[in-house]
Order: structure tokens, then C-alpha cells, then sequence
């Protein structure tokens, strides 16, 4: 059993997005909203306090069975009201129609229960403010807040008048108003506090990836003014040395010979300037990368501890081991909830390992452009590394990097 909630969690509730799961838990508190206010405000009113005879037992299963359509259909239209509320999807036409039949009966069942001195005041009063919840919570996020308010105020009024003509009870009038207005105020907070907590949140989680694509947009605009500054000036010099070229060729002067010569001259050094661009894009510095994974899963409330030993360590080494550092701490922020993450780098017995676990199962590290597990091993494969990641005992992600250090040493000194 244990395990099938496992199971159920890691597909239902670890592959989503912290602020799916938010989402995701909002929805389902609102669903459960409904129901137990149907159930205490409704139901047990009606079962305590029906008169016993038989108009009461007719229409008081038939108000209950009105507020329990009404539960179901307002789970069924929260989720296209909340779309609509966070600007995903305009909302479909007539879709408070069948809310509003059923409010409307289950209103005229509880008039008449009033009228006919079928069931206790208690009871009529409670029963208003049950009907009137799954209604009000969808209405407050469709229209604005003075125009719910202006709407609630009118509702109010014509209901207090109907059942004070109904049950003719002055005490009656000042309880309806109260628990109609209750209910009002609250569908208001309740649906509209919760939904704008999902429109900040969502907001702040596009703002974060656009930030990362300018950040990616930014390296590849510093990427391309380097090979520009490094290219740029050796072309055009290129350009015009071959032209001189072909002009004393034509003319049959010795002086071609060392143009060409001059040409092959640049070409080669453009060739190790680009060369030398492009390694330092790729490279990775470790120690940079230890303290930046430190201080950013730090800053998103992540208790993290770094233990590193990297002194000695070949440039190669360090560089394939600082990408394993970037990608991983990349796969704890972005798939996991993590509330601790360590990193562990030692040299043991001719080979170093590092080590990056965390206890925000599932972890997936995403492939494609150079980075997940696929252009990781790339990268420790030209080290002669290896690499093991998934999950471990004690709901936890470990991702494991060797490199042997032996094959270094002897290729330097061989």
C-alpha cells in the first residue's frame, strides 16, 4: 500500500512544477470547501430540523439532492473559471446557466420550507448560506470585486425580503442578512485571495524563466562579440591581402608568393583564436561552480553544504567536473523540491569523486544542446569518467561523477 502512495506521488505529484503543485492544492481545498460546507450547512440542518410531515420529507431530500448538484457542478466549472481568472482561456458562454437553476431552486425549496413552517428557522438560515457558497465562490472570480459586491448587496435584499414574507419572523430577517452576507464575504476571500496567490505566483515563475532565457540570450550575444573581435579584424585583413595577391599575380610579381604566404600566416592564427574562444566557453571552472551552486540553492531556501577538495586537480578534470556541478545544481532547482542538498568532491586512491544528492525525488536531468546525463558523459568521457544518477534509499536523488587520476599522471610524465 505504502508503496502505491509512492507510486501515486511520483506521478501525480513529484513531476509538477512548484507552482503546479500549489495550483494543484488550491484547486483541491476548494473542491473540499464545497462539499463540507454542503454537508454542515445543508444536510445536517435538514436532517435535525425538518418538521415531521410529509411536505417536509418531500421537499427536504429534494433540496438536498439540489445542493448536492450543485457541488458537483461547481467542482466541474471551477477549473474553466480559474482559466478564465488567470487570463488562459476566455470563459465558455452560458456557463453559469445550470448554477443558476439550481440556486434558484434550491432558493424556492427553502422558501417554501419556510412558508409552510416545514423546518426550523436554524435550519432555513443555515441552509441559505449552504446554497449560496458554491454559487458565490465562482461568481466572485468571473466578475470584478464592486460589481460581485453591488450584485450581493441586490441578492441579499430580495432574499431577506422572500423569506421574511414567508416565515414572517423578525428575528429571521436579521439572521438571513448576516448569514448571506457571511457567505458572501467569505466566497469572496476564499476564491478570490487563493486565486490571486496562483496569478502572483504564476507570474513570478514566468518571470524566472524569462530571466534564464535572457541570461542564455545574454551568453550567446558575449559569445558572438568574441568570435566577431576575433574573426572581424583577421577577414577583412584576409580579404584584402588575397586581393593584393590575385592583383600581382596577374601581373607576375614574386611578391604574390608571400601574400599567400601572409594569407595562410592569419588563417591559421584565426583558427587558434577561435579554438581558444570556444574552450573557454566550454570550460567550467569547479571552485567557481561549487561556491555558485552553494549561494543560489541557498538564496531559493535550499540548506546546502559543500565539502571539496579540488587543489591539484588537471584543468580537464576540474572543467568536466564544474559542468556536473552547473547541470546538477540546475536539476535540483528546477525539478525537485528540495528542502537540503549536498555536494561532496574527494580524491580517493587515484580517482576523484563527486557526489550531489539531494531529497527532492524525482530528479531528471534534461537532455538535448550539450547539457543533461547524455552531454555529461560526453564530457567525462573525454576524461575517462563515469556517471550514475537516480534515486536512493530515504526518498533521495544521488548523482555520482568518478574520474581516475591515474591515466593523467602517466600520460603527463610518459
Amino acid at each position: 500500500m505504502l508503496s502505491r502512495i509512492r507510486g501515486w506521488q511520483q506521478r501525480y505529484w513529484g513531476r509538477r512544477g512548484k507552482a503546479e503543485r500549489v495550483e494543484l492544492f488550491s484547486v483541491l481545498t476548494w473542491h473540499c470547501t464545497v462539499w463540507f460546507i454542503m454537508a454542515c450547512w445543508v444536510l445536517l440542518p435538514l436532517t435535525g430540523g425538518l418538521a415531521y410531515r410529509p411536505v417536509a420529507i418531500v421537499l427536504g431530500p429534494l433540496l438536498a439532492l439540489v445542493a448536492v448538484l450543485q457541488c458537483a457542478f461547481t467542482n466541474r466549472l471551477l477549473r474553466p473559471v480559474l482559466d478564465h481568472y488567470l487570463g488562459r482561456a476566455p470563459l465558455p458562454a452560458g456557463a453559469y446557466r445550470t448554477q443558476t437553476v439550481l440556486l434558484g431552486l434550491a432558493l424556492a425549496l427553502i422558501v417554501a420550507l419556510a412558508g409552510l413552517d416545514a423546518a426550523s428557522g436554524m435550519a432555513v438560515r443555515f441552509t441559505i448560506g449552504g446554497v449560496v457558497l458554491p454559487f458565490a465562490l465562482l461568481y466572485g472570480l468571473t466578475v470584478p470585486v464592486g460589481v460581485f459586491l453591488r450584485r450581493a448587496a441586490v441578492f441579499t435584499v430580495l432574499l431577506t425580503t422572500a423569506v421574511g414574507l414567508a416565515d414572517r419572523d423578525g428575528f429571521g430577517l436579521v439572521a438571513t442578512v448576516a448569514m448571506v452576507a457571511f457567505q458572501m464575504v467569505f466566497a469572496l476571500l476564499a476564491g478570490r485571495c487563493g486565486a490571486w496567490t496562483l496569478a502572483v505566483l504564476w507570474e513570478a515563475e514566468r518571470a524566472r524563466e524569462a530571466e534564464a532565457r535572457l541570461a542564455v540570450a545574454e551568453e550567446r550575444l558575449r559569445f558572438g562579440r568574441d568570435l566577431h573581435d576575433v574573426l572581424g579584424r583577421n577577414l577583412s585583413v584576409i580579404s584584402l591581402k588575397s586581393e593584393l595577391a590575385v592583383q600581382l599575380a596577374r601581373r607576375g610579381r614574386p611578391e604574390a608568393v608571400e601574400q599567400m604566404i601572409e594569407v595562410q600566416r592569419i588563417a591559421q592564427e584565426s583558427q587558434r583564436e577561435v579554438r581558444a574562444v570556444v574552450r573557454g566557453y566550454r570550460e567550467a571552472d569547479l571552485g567557481a561552480e561549487l561556491a555558485g551552486a552553494q549561494g543560489v540553492l541557498t538564496a531559493a531556501g535550499i540548506d546546502c553544504e559543500v565539502s571539496a577538495e579540488t587543489a591539484g586537480l588537471p584543468a580537464d578534470v576540474q572543467s568536466a567536473l564544474g559542468w556536473v556541478v552547473r547541470e546538477a545544481t540546475t536539476n535540483v532547482l528546477r525539478h525537485g523540491d528540495a528542502g537540503r542538498c549536498t555536494l561532496c568532491l574527494k580524491v580517493l586512491q587515484g580517482r576523484v569523486v563527486l557526489t550531489v544528492e539531494n531529497d527532492g525525488v524525482p530528479g531528471t536531468l534534461d537532455g538535448g544542446g550539450g547539457s543533461g546525463l547524455a552531454g555529461l558523459r560526453e564530457r567525462l568521457a573525454a576524461v575517462a569518467g563515469t556517471l550514475e544518477a537516480g534515486a536512493v534509499a530515504g526518498e533521495r536523488f544521488r548523482l555520482v561523477a568518478e574520474v581516475p587520476l591515474e591515466q593523467k599522471v602517466s600520460g603527463v610524465t610518459s
